[in-house]
């Protein structure tokens, strides 16, 4: 390799040979590296006048990242938690290009020794037993979407698995009948079997004798058919919330997202769900 790598065949193969064949890293991952570095890339594109194509490893140096990851804190508005994030991002890239690029060996390491920034770590919440049983009951199972959010629910209170997994489920990962269970792959590319209970693998067989909005075999499908985005599902959530307040006044002073759905689940108190079917 040139003493000076170019910067885009070391992202190209850090892409396709790193992250998707050696780590065979989720599709959630992929995008959110791939948005830093799309990011990254305008960024330098402002800074140097250069195409993407023309930029060399040299060219992104420590300075660089840190006025990027700065420029991002003051004109996005982003957290110091997704500031982080954007940085483990660019480090992980570093960390394969030291193997592939000895020769920047010393600028590598002063991109590799850019501290995170600190940030204090907020309370989080926490439902309560009434306050699920109101969400459940929230959506209107005399439509598709109620039904359907009303199933999503259920199974996220239940089974306790990450927005990523929720969202990505196919029809083929529940397995229904005697042992019932939802397989997932998750963080770290690892398979999980979650059981589930004779009620909840009774609703979710009746969902999925619903018809399917398209040929796609996804559980929980968007209007469309595609899949749910995370902005998605949380537009869900705050409309089903503002409903469940009616009869739980105390979810008023509470934001339920699907992190506090999985926190639930992980107490191991299971709603009765005799009492959202009323």
């Amino acid at each position: 390799m040139k003493s000076t790598a170019s910067f885009a065949v070391l992202l190209e193969s850090f892409f396709t040979q790193r992250l998707m064949k050696q780590r065979l890293a989720s599709p959630h991952t992929i995008k959110s590296y791939r948005d830093t570095f799309h990011l990254l890339l305008q960024f330098s594109q402002r800074h140097f006048g250069k195409q993407p194509s023309q930029l060399e490893l040299t060219d992104i140096d420590a300075p660089l990242i840190t006025a990027f990851l700065d420029d991002m804190e003051k004109n996005r508005k982003i957290s110091s938690r997704t500031r982080n994030a954007r940085l483990a991002a660019i480090r992980s890239f570093f960390r394969y290009a030291a193997f592939e690029a000895p020769a920047q060996s010393a600028q590598i390491q002063r991109v590799l020794a850019i501290p995170g920034k600190r940030h204090i770590r907020t309370l989080v919440g926490y439902l309560t037993r009434p306050e699920i049983e109101a969400l459940l009951a929230a959506p209107n199972r005399r439509t598709w979407s109620g039904r359907r959010d009303h199933v999503l629910l259920l199974l996220a209170v239940q089974a306790g698995l990450r927005l990523s997994e929720l969202t990505g489920l196919q029809r083929g990962d529940v397995i229904l009948g005697s042992g019932a269970h939802v397989r997932v792959i998750g963080k770290g590319r690892k398979e999980r079997c979650i059981p589930l209970t004779k009620q909840t693998a009774r609703i979710i067989q009746t969902w999925t004798q619903e018809p399917t909005k398209s040929d796609s075999q996804i559980l929980f499908p968007s209007a469309r058919g595609g899949r749910l985005s995370a902005d998605g599902v949380q537009y869900i959530l705050n409309n089903h919330t503002k409903t469940a307040i009616k009869n739980c006044l105390s979810l008023k002073e509470k934001r339920v997202t699907p992190h506090l759905l999985r926190q639930y689940a992980e107490s191991g108190n299971m709603p009765n769900l005799s009492a959202a079917d009323n």
